[in-house]
């Protein structure tokens, strides 16, 4: 029954795609400035009935649908009801199911909220975007379809992943789908921006919410797929340079060169083609993610299962896309004839574009890179933290020195009217530094020079609260939020403590100035899996603090699967962090201990920033 209604909705929202097509097309053939009632009706009609097709999914879950090879492979009747939910977009098919969805809401919420545009630029955008969603329509319909049958129908399940059971991770693909899939309505809008000739500050204006929307679900989405690796995988840090994750953060940069480019679009109208490209970019990484993740080529606890089938099927997808909007992009280009003063605000903005475009292609490089040397030569290599840090971090330095001065460059010729107070800043910054590294003895030039650089900036947006002129309160919030994400990133790795050791039951070791002993293991029964939980005393002997960690070996049934949990204890100025994990045949058990300072700063600096984005919607929608 389920499976049939799933079916009949995914059909039908093909039949709901073609007509919005086809009658925005004979739409746009009209002289009135109207858009047709048809279109209205059936993109509501479309809207609400892949939303019921999702909670269709949704109910089979809850009820243990068996019948379904998707709730099969990726649910259990033991299973938690908050879990259950989760897992209908914890798989390949359901996630594509809620990328459909996004689509198909933000075609709609565009056609409703951009009335004041005109006629034949929002027909042109739906039409477009109801390509993309057919695109996807037949890719689940046809070789990732959620609601397909398994015969006969199995009694029991085979759970879903252990890892992915969490409540961080049940939130994370939805924020981050809105942040990837929302991207999608401004490829279409700047497709169809060319087309219809809709350019300049018109068109800044009509994305930038769109634009805002997509950044700020992006970093929120980031953020709690960051927090959930720290505790769940073990692996004790904020970023690994994992290809998945890299998958996430190269449209990221895109959203970010996007949303300064506007700025000049929307003030001065130019930078409109690259401002076009950024957009099309932005997606085409998106979608390009989606390849790298469900193609089965990249190795990481992130992917979904190997189906060569549905990485060729995205990469022609894919194709098709690029070859489009590099046609049109073509077909419509007109070099512009404006000068940029080299010593105005433009130039800031440009300048912090190529810093995006550096990182992206860096970030990009080291992501395909183990990907062509693998199929060229069969050799398999992995890039990891120490590229990435020797290459970007070096030019983070400079790159946070003109987010600084950037804001309070003037439009068209900026004069240095600031060099006294900028001088005295820096100074500032400076001493602090200095006095950060003389009470914690560590030192190394790079180091000092992240914090020198993050602490000009932090000081530099405080002091721009105090310029009523030029005061943009979600700019300050960004950048502040920036300053101190960089500023911790930066303590946290120079002043992180590290032990790797073994001990058995009852022993106590002293590495350092921290003593351990492992007090004795409990054995306890949870709804879906046991748990060998050991108790491990941790003196700091330099603070006299003493604490109680509790790691836990989990072992579960459905399907079979050995995690390893971190006992985590957190507080404004450290973490203390320590996993546990058994070694074969033997009494001992291997202890990875990390002593994690300012931890908490670097997820509230990012939740910080995402307000940044959230406030600059809010104040773009007052004056707009």
């Amino acid at each position: 029954m389920l499976s049939n209604t799933g079916n009949f909705l995914l059909s039908l929202n093909i039949l709901l795609s073609a007509l919005i097509i086809y009658y925005s097309y004979n739409n746009l053939k009209t002289s009135d400035d109207l858009i047709s009632q048809k279109v209205f009706k059936i993109s509501i009609l479309q809207s609400t009935s892949i939303l019921i097709c999702f909670f269709t999914l949704v109910s089979a879950f809850l009820v243990s649908d068996f019948s379904l090879i998707t709730v099969y492979q990726n649910s259990h009747t033991l299973k938690p009801i908050f879990y259950k939910i989760s897992g209908t977009w914890g798989n390949h098919e359901g996630s594509l199911l809620l990328w459909v969805i996004i689509l198909t809401l933000f075609s709609f919420l565009f056609l409703i909220y951009n009335r004041k545009h005109p006629k034949n630029y929002r027909l042109y955008t739906l039409i477009i975007q109801n390509f993309l969603i057919l695109g996807f329509l037949f890719f689940i319909l046809f070789n990732s379809n959620p609601f397909s049958l398994i015969s006969p129908s199995p009694n029991e399940g085979l759970g879903l992943n252990p890892i992915l059971q969490d409540p961080a991770l049940a939130i994370h693909p939805p924020l981050l789908y809105v942040g990837f899939v929302g991207s999608s309505i401004y490829f279409s809008a700047a497709i169809a921006s060319m087309i219809t000739n809709y350019a300049d500050k018109s068109f800044a204006k009509s994305i930038k919410s769109w634009v805002l929307i997509s950044w700020s679900f992006q970093t929120l989405g980031i953020l709690v797929g960051s927090i959930w690796a720290y505790y769940e995988l073990g692996w004790g840090g904020f970023w690994f340079w994992d290809p998945v994750e890299n998958a996430s953060l190269l449209p990221w940069f895109a959203m970010t060169a996007l949303l300064h480019s506007l700025l000049v679009l929307e003030r001065r109208n130019v930078l409109y083609f690259w401002s076009i490209i950024l957009c099309l970019l932005t997606f085409i990484l998106s979608v390009t993610g989606t390849f790298l993740v469900r193609s089965g080529i990249l190795n990481s606890v992130h992917t979904f299962a190997n189906d060569p089938t549905r990485g060729i099927y995205i990469l022609a997808f894919l194709s098709i896309m690029i070859l489009v909007a590099v046609y049109i992009l073509f077909l419509k280009y007109k070099p512009a004839n404006v000068e940029i003063n080299s010593n105005s605000k433009e130039t800031f903005v440009l300048v912090n574009n190529w810093f995006m475009m550096f990182y992206l292609i860096t970030v990009l490089l080291g992501t395909l890179y183990p990907i062509f040397t693998d199929a060229i030569s069969n050799n398999k290599i992995s890039v990891g933290p120490p590229f990435y840090n020797s290459v970007i971090i070096p030019v983070v330095i400079v790159f946070l020195f003109f987010m600084a001065i950037g804001p309070n460059a003037k439009w068209i010729k900026n004069k240095f009217i600031d060099l006294k107070i900028y001088s005295l800043i820096i100074l500032a910054a400076v001493l602090l530094n200095f006095i950060i590294f003389f009470f914690f003895k560590s030192y190394s030039i790079i180091s000092n020079l992240i914090v020198i650089s993050s602490l000009f900036l932090i000081l530099s947006s405080i002091m721009d609260i105090f310029k009523k002129i030029s005061f943009n309160f979600p700019r300050v919030v960004s950048h502040l939020s920036f300053g101190f994400l960089i500023l911790f990133i930066g303590l946290n790795h120079n002043f992180s403590i590290e032990k790797d050791f073994n001990l058995k039951i009852g022993e106590t070791k002293q590495i350092d100035n921290f003593k351990f002993h492992l007090k004795d293991l409990k054995l306890v029964q949870d709804t879906n899996y046991k748990a060998v939980i050991g108790s491990l005393k941790v003196n700091d002997l330099l603070s006299k603090e003493e604490r109680v960690l509790k790691p836990e070996i989990r072992i579960y049934d459905n399907p079979q699967t050995l995690t390893y949990e971190a006992s985590i204890q957190t507080n404004f100025i450290r973490d203390y962090y320590l996993t546990m994990s058994n070694i074969d045949r033997s009494d001992y058990y291997n202890i990875k201990f990390q002593k994690k300072p300012l931890m908490i700063w670097i997820w509230i600096s990012v939740a910080m920033l995402s307000l940044g984005g959230f406030l600059s919607l809010l104040r773009h929608a007052k004056y707009n």
